[in-house]
């Protein structure tokens, strides 16, 4: 899959969805969404995705986890790694 790009720079909304092609592919988790990004220093991406951890019954019980996933700025990954677990009801403050 060739990965488009802005002057040069991989662009944000395909950065997104090579983090999580590629997450959901390594763990074979669920992506319930992208939480936030940012490009990093060396023209890559960090994406923060959510995943389905396990899904429980009721659903609000599930358990998520927050991973960053690090893009280098042709899309490709550089590294992933679980930054937060909690349960889908758990409110942040």
């Amino acid at each position: 899959m060739s990965a488009k790009r802005t002057n040069g720079h991989l662009g944000a909304g395909d950065a997104a969805r090579r983090a999580v092609e590629q997450i959901a592919t390594l763990t074979g988790r669920t992506v319930e969404g992208v939480l936030g990004m940012r490009r990093d220093d060396d023209d890559g991406w960090a994406v923060t995705i959510e995943l389905v951890e396990l899904r429980r019954v009721p659903d609000s019980t599930d358990v998520l986890a927050s991973y960053e996933v690090a893009l280098d700025g042709a899309g490709e990954l550089r590294e992933y790694r679980r930054t937060r677990r909690y349960y889908r009801s758990q409110v942040e403050d």
